[in-house]
């Protein structure tokens, strides 16, 4: 597998991403996650749709809770054909039981635990963590990337307005 040095720290420490490098125009590689019920879900259920994927370490910690937390209030303002899904490799289980505590209701979150088929395919497992690297992708309704960011360092938030304004600006 691909690995990538230098794209990201983690509280300062520089990390190492194992997989390719999804770039602004490529057509958004296929995944097999599963939802809070173990359904699975691949690219394919959103067909059509504008997808913002937020790609997170853990749910159960301030970070990723303060970011999914914000986009839950964002999505309440985008258009009906925009979808966000927050995937991380947390157990469905503790997404369940994190969202009903969080109250997110606008959110789909997503687990990659059983295969890291995600994490493989967008290039976002952090080798040293074994966790998902921070990071946006913002996927039109034919499944072609039109937005990427990669947060340099893992415990800081994402800059949501250039995510949000991709995803806002597709026909």
């Amino acid at each position: 597998m691909q690995e990538r040095k230098g794209v990201i720290t983690f509280k300062g420490n520089p990390m190492t991403l194992l997989g390719p490098e999804v770039k602004v125009g490529d057509k958004a590689p296929d995944f097999r996650v599963v939802d809070t019920g173990l359904a699975p879900v691949t690219l394919a259920d959103f067909k059509g749709k504008v997808k913002i994927i937020s790609a997170v370490p853990s749910l159960d910690t301030p970070t990723c809770d303060t970011e999914t937390r914000r986009f839950n209030q964002e999505a309440a303002k985008l258009p009906g054909n925009v979808v966000v899904l927050t995937i991380s490799l947390d157990l469905p289980f503790a997404q369940k039981r994190w969202c009903a505590a969080a109250g997110i209701d606008k959110v789909k979150t997503l687990s990659d635990y059983q295969d890291r088929s995600f994490a493989s395919a967008y290039g976002v497992l952090i080798k040293e963590l074994k966790l998902l690297s921070r990071s946006i992708f913002v996927v039109d309704g034919s499944d072609t990337v039109r937005y990427v960011q990669h947060v340099k360092e893992v415990s800081l938030e994402p800059d949501y307005a250039p995510a949000l304004a991709a995803a806002q600006g597709i026909r």
